[in-house]
């Protein structure tokens, strides 16, 4: 399980219907808050079909698989 902390971006399995796919960490916990970083809707998400659905995590100014995200420690 990786860490994810507000702020971090990141790009899920299915694009928005607005035709975005970056979307921003607004809130972590047992449920995830989201907002899409095109037309700023929210949606909030359960960890675990956050975690189904999540494809690569946003570093610097690439995009990173989430299978070569650096774990922190």
């Amino acid at each position: 399980m990786l860490n994810y902390q507000v702020g971090d971006r990141i790009t899920l399995k299915k694009g928005h219907p607005c035709g975005e796919n970056l979307w921003e960490i607004l809130r972590t916990g047992v449920d995830i808050k989201l907002k899409c970083t095109g037309c700023q809707h929210t949606i909030w998400l359960s960890r675990l079909d956050f975690e189904k659905r999540v494809r690569k995590i946003q570093e610097g100014d690439k995009l990173v698989s989430i299978v070569h995200h650096k774990k922190e420690d």
